[in-house]
């Protein structure tokens, strides 16, 4: 029996549509994965199916009673708020149940006999419920999601407002987690997360007992949780009934049969349309072509199979630099006390360099103070005077209301219309896209703008802080591509290891202080 049912779903912005009269089911404790590029409505989906959203047509059905859980990296939090009491919200109805029970039993001494039974059985009746409800192993529970995700029971103390990008996306995960939902919204879940703690993700989520649907670029995480693929193709959600390899052999075999088919109609119509124009004016042979003329116009249209999209990401350079482009000398990171050991390093001329950690340790930190966007605890940094910085931050700070064309535009002038379309169109932005407000975008969609944004920005060093989350392969691929190529010193951070060893040739690691 499906819990959820969607129906003749219309959706878009501006003039184009994400799904026209898409439909999709999702059966109780079903694992599925949602695929698709970037800019196809996958995140979209996601908030439908949510009801942050609401279609332009068609309808969503939730059956009654189900739990949804919805994972938004961008959810605002109270930063006030420390981490323990933001996790310990999860099981509020439970600390109120056990408070009243409390509350029970210290009134039962003082209350008459009659009420003073019903106190004590009322009681016992929430003492058992927290019993079933595993309330006694709450801080086992939380324990276990803390560390799966990489991080530390010290936190808990900790106001949200300091941690890094990596770490509030971990705790609205491991929130979302803990609350056991009847079903599992996850947007890009693996962002943020090392190997180890992609691993305990993989296995917590193959043992869930109850339904998800996964949105990923992860193909290694796909391939382990999919029990079914759902696939937005050409304004439509395709179900394909087998895990992730199934659904990449399947795909492409269909591909290739509407290749085939929208070919042969392509032929056909040509054909058609040929006979039409020499036969429409002779008297004899005038009510063939209106017929075939007829017979065209009825005929279902098979689309051209999407190809996937090119990208041309590139990082241009300038003025050379001299060989020690950054010292840093007993350089101690952090906010109110250190986070890592001393640092000391040169970065030199030339070189491509990853700084590596686990999630949390300040790889971001770092970044920040040696840019002095983060004041230095002690020890001293310095750049070259000749050093022509661009910075990628982790953390977008693009306007949700101006669309990408205004950001661009915005930050070259001397543009013409043509010179901004022509730029987002090689960052995979169409022309479509390029009209709607930000706020509406993909994650994959916002991090292109930012990266266009750095194509005529003329520098000697370039910084990085994981500019892969959100990207789907093929633009992966291209920016891989575009660091290789860059002929400046590159600072890179990054939690993708085959995306960093393929590009840097120095690694810097960070390790906690003792």
């Amino acid at each position: 029996m499906s819990i959820l049912d969607v129906e003749n779903l219309t959706f878009g912005y501006g003039e184009g549509n994400f799904y026209e009269a898409a439909s999709m089911r999702l059966f109780a404790s079903e694992h599925a994965v949602l695929v698709g590029p970037n800019g196809a409505g996958k995140t979209t989906l996601l908030k439908l199916l949510a009801q942050q959203f609401k279609p332009d047509k068609g309808s969503i059905f939730w059956a009654p009673s189900v739990r949804i859980g919805y994972l938004d990296q961008y959810a605002t939090l109270d930063g006030e708020q420390c981490v323990e009491d933001y996790l310990y919200t999860v099981f509020k109805p439970l600390f109120d149940k056990e408070k009243t029970m409390q509350s029970l039993y210290e009134q039962a001494a003082t209350l008459p006999a009659d009420a003073q039974v019903r106190a004590l059985n009322r009681a016992a009746e929430l003492g058992e419920a927290l019993l079933e409800a595993n309330f006694y192993q709450i801080k086992s529970d939380i324990g276990k999601i803390v560390h799966g995700l990489g991080l530390s029971m010290d936190l808990m103390d900790t106001k949200i407002k300091h941690l890094s990008g990596g770490m509030r996306a971990k705790i609205i995960l491991g929130k979302l987690l803990l609350d056991e939902a009847d079903v599992l919204l996850l947007d890009e879940p693996t962002n943020f997360l090392d190997v180890k703690h992609i691993e305990w993700l993989t296995k917590f989520l193959k043992d869930y007992a109850k339904a998800f649907i996964v949105v990923s670029h992860h193909e290694p995480f796909l391939q382990a949780i999919a029990e079914t693929v759902l696939a937005l193709e050409s304004g439509q959600i395709t179900r394909y009934k087998g895990n992730f390899d199934y659904y990449v052999k399947e795909r492409a075999l269909r591909h290739e049969q509407q290749k085939k088919a929208f070919t042969s109609q392509r032929k056909l119509i040509e054909k058609t349309e040929d006979f039409i124009r020499k036969n429409i004016v002779r008297a004899s042979t005038t009510k063939q072509a209106q017929s075939r003329r007829k017979m065209l116009e009825k005929l279902p249209r098979i689309q051209a199979p999407r190809t996937d999209r090119t990208y041309r990401f590139a990082f241009p350079t300038g003025r050379s630099t001299g060989r020690d482009v950054l010292v840093t000398e007993s350089l101690s990171i952090g906010y109110t006390y250190p986070l890592v050991e001393p640092l000391s390093f040169v970065i030199m001329k030339g070189e491509k360099v990853v700084i590596t950690g686990k999630n949390g340790i300040g790889k971001s930190t770092l970044i920040k103070t040696v840019l002095n966007h983060v004041p230095a605890l002690e020890g001293d940094s310095r750049w070259i005077d000749t050093a022509d910085i661009a910075y990628f931050a982790q953390e977008s700070n693009l306007s949700d209301t101006l669309t990408p064309f205004q950001i661009i535009h915005d930050a070259y002038p001397q543009f013409t219309k043509q010179d901004v379309l022509r730029l987002l169109g090689q960052h995979g932005l169409d022309p479509d896209v390029s009209r709607r407000p930000t706020g509406t975008l993909s994650g994959g969609e916002k991090t292109k703008i930012r990266l266009a944004l750095l194509r005529h920005q003329k520098s000697n060093v370039l910084i990085m802080d994981e500019p892969t989350n959100h990207l789907d392969a093929a633009a992966q691929e291209a920016l891989q591509d575009a660091l290789i190529n860059y002929e400046g010193t590159l600072i890179l951070v990054s939690h993708d290891q085959p995306f960093y060893q393929s590009i840097c040739d120095v690694e810097i690691t960070l390790f906690e202080t003792d």
